[in-house]
């Protein structure tokens, strides 16, 4: 069985050698993949009254899941990378089917 581990960016940072040095950790202990969650826009907070979500605030930082993906992919051996959600309506169709397809060759087809 495979098993896959979702990335605490809002936990750990985004720091590029804190996420290298996660799923290298991850990698070591026998996970076989990557989720990362994505939110272009966060909650501004001061316009939501009674907002008590402890995350995706306009304040956190959340990596373009692409991106991620292609830089974690140079660090690990790890084959399957995920988003928890992709949030496709802010985002141009195209673009997204264009990251995708970019990152197999980044990730040496792995996944």
């Amino acid at each position: 069985m495979k098993l896959g581990v979702a990335l605490p960016i809002v936990d750990i940072g985004g720091e590029p050698a804190t996420l290298r040095e996660f799923v290298q950790a991850a990698e070591e202990i026998g996970y076989h993949g990557i989720a990362a969650p994505d939110h272009v826009l966060g909650a501004n907070i001061a316009s939501r009254r009674g907002w008590n979500q402890p995350r995706a605030r306009s304040t956190d930082l959340y990596h373009d899941p692409f991106v991620l993906f292609g830089f974690l992919a140079g660090c690990t051996r790890i084959a399957d990378f995920s988003t928890q959600v992709l949030i496709l309506p802010q985002r141009q169709t195209v673009l997204v089917a264009k990251q995708a397809a970019a990152a197999a060759p980044r990730s040496r087809s792995r996944s």
